[in-house]
């Protein structure tokens, strides 16, 4: 519980100065807290969250889970394949060394401005810390492990799923929540550029027509669903790496 609490303290002091210094304000840019957030409860509780919110986030799952299936295939393939990786090596540097807005205009010009073309610059940008994570995993697993695998004559499938995936599962789950944070960035760029629905169209259309609490109430959505995110993540990664969290606790 006093965990909990520390932990809310400075969300909550932030708050409270944000209430008391727009309180008074007289700038059209600078809002008082409280018309931001009838303008949240009016725009997001009820009228868009279905329209544009869940939109955005299967855009973001779907490319995020194509982002983490190719970076681990690839990235076992790699890790394992010392001459696999030197002929991969300028290709991988190359791609991951282009900037995501910059293909924005590209996947618009050859996908349009669906869905696919969206889910595509997600699953692009964010393979990349799947990937070199996993090959730094897989390329650090102690010898010994597989050894013991070869001397119960366990075949190549079993291997990856039994000792290979699950050794090196800590550092690729690492490399999934880096994946996380690109990935909810690179969703609110695409819609603010491309898109007819999403949170990152509809802050941009408030600003376009001056509507500043609409759109500071969209700047308020994005950080709370960037804060559940990031929380149901940790959920999930303290549930599935249970085992090496406690032997850690106990190191």
């Amino acid at each position: 519980m006093k965990r909990i609490s520390l932990r809310l303290a400075l969300p909550a002091l932030l708050l409270l100065l944000w209430w008391t210094t727009s309180a008074r304000s007289t700038s059209p840019f600078y809002p008082p807290l409280s018309e931001v957030l009838v303008s949240f409860r009016e725009t997001w509780l009820f009228a868009r969250f279905g329209s544009d919110v869940v939109p955005s986030l299967v855009r973001l799952l779907a490319g995020l889970l194509i982002a983490s299936v190719v970076g681990v295939a690839l990235g076992v393939a790699l890790g394992r394949s010392a001459p696999l990786a030197r002929a991969m090596n300028p290709a991988v540097q190359f791609c991951r060394s282009v900037p995501g807005t910059a293909l924005i205009p590209v996947s618009v010009v050859l996908l349009g401005i669906g869905d696919g073309a969206k889910i595509g610059v997600i699953a692009f940008v964010c393979a990349f810390p799947v990937l070199l994570n996993t090959v730094d995993a897989v390329r650090g697993i102690d010898p010994q492990l597989e050894d013991v695998a070869r001397s119960y004559r366990l075949t190549r499938a079993q291997r990856l799923s039994s000792v290979l995936l699950p050794a090196a599962a800590p550092q690729i789950f690492a490399g999934v929540r880096t994946a996380l944070g690109m990935a909810f960035i690179m969703m609110v760029v695409t819609e603010l550029y491309a898109a007819t629905d999403g949170v990152g169209f509809v802050t941009v259309s408030a600003r376009n027509s001056f509507d500043v609490p609409g759109m500071w109430a969209g700047t308020v959505l994005l950080g709370l669903l960037g804060v559940s995110l990031t929380a149901l993540f940790l959920a999930l990664q303290r549930r599935v790496l249970r085992w090496h969290i406690g032997m850690t606790e106990r190191n």
